[in-house]
């Protein structure tokens, strides 16, 4: 898989942002669809190390690899609130960063297989809980950014009474090396691992699918706020 990101952030104040961010997610590095993923949410900052942040997300999901997740095939639509707390910490150096998302997520459903658009949508809760670690491994000179090494390893829990086989939904893991300019541009990029399972059985057994590629971050941030 290859999952190529870019994230930008409008800071309206100084403990306020917006940020909207698009995931275009292929399947064989970059030859197939596997996902797309629109986001915007509203952050606020509770505390100088806790954020929170609201939003939504419009995801269409596309039939790909050996076994597809909708059980027809077919491609579907995905509509998300997502509310997230984050903690963010310091040990000399290292960067640690906790994120807690709870998500509550409608999906397209099909009649049958003959069937051309969703018919319905059900509803279904997820948790979500994530632990990333970063640490510099240059010293930012004179007006210049610095390199750093990152990783993270990120849980997903379903629930909710149309939550079927994937109780356990997924688990991602990366491994990242990036660069933080001085100003408001970030860019990082590595290996990731997912491991997810499908919501239903195939011939009465649960179903994994392993997941191993690439991921590229891109971030920016653009300040909004009134200058005196």
């Amino acid at each position: 898989i290859g999952w190529y990101n870019t994230f930008l952030t409008f800071r309206l104040s100084g403990k306020s942002s917006i940020q909207a961010e698009y995931q275009w997610r292929r399947e064989e590095w970059i030859s197939n669809w596997q996902q797309s993923l629109l986001r915007i949410g509203y952050h606020v900052q509770l505390h100088p190390r806790v954020t929170a942040r609201l939003g939504y997300g419009w995801i269409e999901t596309f039939p790909y690899g050996d076994i597809p997740l909708n059980g027809f095939g077919k491609q579907f639509t995905e509509h998300r609130l997502f509310q997230t707390i984050v903690l963010q910490d310091e040990v000399k150096r290292l960067s640690i960063s906790q994120r807690w998302m709870l998500e509550e997520r409608w999906l397209g459903r099909y009649a049958s297989a003959a069937a051309t658009k969703e018919e319905d949508f059900d509803l279904l809760g997820r948790i979500r809980y994530q632990v990333r670690l970063q640490h510099p491994i240059s010293k930012p000179g004179d007006g210049q950014g610095y390199f750093y090494l990152a990783t993270y390893d990120e849980l997903f829990i379903g629930f909710g009474k149309n939550v079927k086989e994937n109780v356990f939904d997924q688990n991602r893991l990366a491994g990242l090396i990036g660069f933080q300019s001085r100003s408001s541009f970030r860019v990082e990029a590595g290996f990731l691992q997912q491991l997810l399972q499908l919501g239903r059985e195939v011939d009465g057994k649960n179903v994994f699918q392993y997941n191993n590629g690439v991921t590229v971050n891109l971030y920016y941030m653009l300040d909004l706020r009134k200058r005196n």
